[in-house]
């Protein structure tokens, strides 16, 4: 049924991502799809912000994100799934939905932080790759 899954994962936040994991992989298997794990380095929103790093701010930070993917995956993967690993810089949103056009992935599994209120039922960017995305979209609650 899936054939490209692509899990974009917060590496900031806590353990909770290690459940969404858990349904990828599981997909993965089931399916005997390719897994796509991806994370996002938030650009700086305005310009101005930006003009108080150092230029080689931005590619230091996507390099730092490259080694802190590769160890999640080693440490967090299940035994014989393999994954392809991307780092992206922009809106995470944007970038999820990029990434997931340009594999063609047709799932995307995600997890959504406990909402706050002003968030009603998801998390602005789950809530986002929901609406725009091209294909089917899991959201794994606490995940």
């Amino acid at each position: 049924m899936f054939k490209s899954v692509l899990l974009p994962v917060d590496l900031a936040a806590g353990t909770g991502k290690r459940r969404t994991l858990a349904v990828a992989a599981d997909m993965v298997r089931r399916y005997d799809a390719e897994l796509h794990v991806m994370t996002v380095v938030p650009d700086f929103g305005m310009s101005i912000v930006g003009a108080f790093f150092d230029e080689s701010f931005a590619a230091q930070a996507e390099a730092e994100m490259n080694v802190r993917l590769e160890t999640f995956c080693r440490e967090h993967l299940p035994e014989g799934i393999a994954c392809r690993q991307h780092v992206r810089r922009g809106s995470i949103y944007d970038e999820i939905l990029r990434v997931a056009a340009c594999l063609g992935s047709d799932c995307i599994v995600m997890g959504a932080h406990r909402p706050e209120l002003k968030d009603y039922l998801l998390g602005p960017n789950a809530a986002r790759v929901m609406r725009h995305a091209p294909c089917t979209v899991m959201v794994v609650r606490g995940g």
